[in-house]
């Protein structure tokens, strides 16, 4: 059977990634995940090492990537690596927790910009996750929120002149509010799961944009997704 396209998901051992990478292998698409850990249901895997530095791991995945590809070129790269920790400027973990923040959400996004302006096709799309709380101050988790504001901008610089992405390409950032995952069901028990936003939504959202650039938002977008009631509205910022 002819594969209906290639995606590489940083982050597809994760809740959400994994999610993903399933969506899009029932679609017919070949996937790569770059991650920490291997995900069995992908079919090529490049593992990133959390003791190496920025540089460190980017050079490993370019070449990791390029060794998977074998020339051929990505239809979308989807990064939705991330996680959470929270702390103010008083808490002792304040720096531990924004440097693993910063770890999981810049890294991983500067990462996938360099590998989209290597091996993403012409109009392909390039997906990277921030969060709607950063889109104000966050006095709980400053680490958090500087990180996913960080990579709000990086998202509007990629969609600049200049900026090193293919010809035609889309960079766009989902900003979801609270994602329906198993850890969130488990630390939040009382919570109405009807304004979480599903997995499967996102996954049809990001499916919907590869195959279809002409329903993408404009390029540089930063998309709120709020849900209620089960039902989800996007954002545009």
């Amino acid at each position: 059977m002819t594969s209906s396209g290639k995606v590489l998901i940083y982050g597809g051992r994760g809740a959400l990634g994994s999610a993903v990478l399933d969506f899009f292998k029932a679609k017919n698409f070949w996937t790569l995940n770059v991650d920490l850990t291997k995900n069995e249901s992908a079919d090529a895997n490049v593992i990133v090492d959390p003791t190496h530095c920025w540089i460190e791991q980017e050079a490993h995945v370019l070449k990791e990537v390029e060794a998977s590809l074998q020339g051929n070129r990505l239809d979308a790269i989807l990064c939705v690596a991330g996680g959470w920790a929270g702390g103010n400027a008083a808490s002792k973990d304040f720096i531990k927790n924004a440097d693993l923040m910063w770890k999981q959400s810049v890294w991983s996004s500067t990462i996938s910009a360099r590998l989209a302006s290597t091996f993403l096709k012409e109009d392909g799309l390039l997906q990277m996750t921030g969060a709607a709380a950063a889109l104000e101050g966050t006095p709980g988790m400053i680490g958090y929120g500087a990180a996913k504001a960080a990579v709000h901008q990086i998202v509007k610089s990629l969609a600049a002149d200049k900026s090193g992405l293919p010809e035609n390409a889309s960079v766009l950032a989902i900003l979801p509010v609270t994602l329906d995952t198993h850890m969130n069901r488990k630390w939040m028990p009382k919570a109405d799961f009807s304004t979480w936003t599903t997995l499967e939504y996102v996954s049809e959202l990001l499916h919907k944009w590869t195959i279809q650039p002409s329903e993408r938002p404009p390029s540089g977008s930063l998309l709120k997704l709020t849900t209620s009631g089960g039902q989800t509205e996007i954002s545009k910022y």
